[in-house]
């Protein structure tokens, strides 16, 4: 059963997120969706009720957009309060272990752009995520990663929503496959 953390600060205003999250919902059998940012819009994570939220599955996605090279600052909250001591890690802190970790993130620029840079780039970005999931002794999944959907860049809404259904129906079969 998966567990998906979002993580995009204005969900209603996003296009490929919330298409993203809706296909889930309706593809994905059993999935339990926490919008951090309403659930916390002070910021104030309830620790205990995320953490039981962990506990519960064994395949957490966390998905957002990127934000200047980085995830919005409600995941990082969430990252920096549920993953405690004693609890994702330390001499106790076990129980995230074996639980599977997928990045599933929305880039508004091009794939094309980022080539411009070294090509480690990317993974250079989400090293933080993977050794966190590695430090918790959990099972770091290659990332989903879809790009240009910025409505800026791209400008068409159509074409962004019709990137983020391929998106997501390509995140439910490494979800049903990963789920197993």
């Amino acid at each position: 059963m998966p567990l998906i953390i979002l993580g995009h600060p204005n969900i209603e205003q996003s296009i490929a997120n919330k298409t993203i999250v809706e296909t889930l919902q309706d593809k994905v059998k059993d999935i339990e969706i926490r919008y951090i940012h309403q659930l916390y819009p002070d910021y104030k994570i309830n620790v205990q009720e995320e953490q039981a939220a962990l506990l519960r599955h064994d395949l957490i996605v966390l998905q957002y957009p990127m934000y200047w090279f980085n995830m919005p600052a409600i995941l990082k909250i969430w990252f920096d309060e549920v993953l405690t001591y004693q609890f994702a890690y330390g001499s106790k802190g076990d129980k995230l272990k074996d639980k599977k970790l997928l990045q599933s993130l929305t880039v508004g620029q091009t794939e094309q752009n980022f080539q411009k840079y070294p090509p480690e780039l990317m993974n250079h970005l989400l090293q933080s995520v993977k050794i966190s999931a590695l430090y918790t002794q959990m099972k770091y999944l290659s990332p989903a990663i879809l790009y240009g959907v910025s409505p800026v860049i791209e400008g068409e809404k159509t074409t962004i929503k019709a990137k983020a259904l391929q998106h997501s129906q390509q995140l439910a079969q490494l979800i049903e496959n990963y789920s197993q």
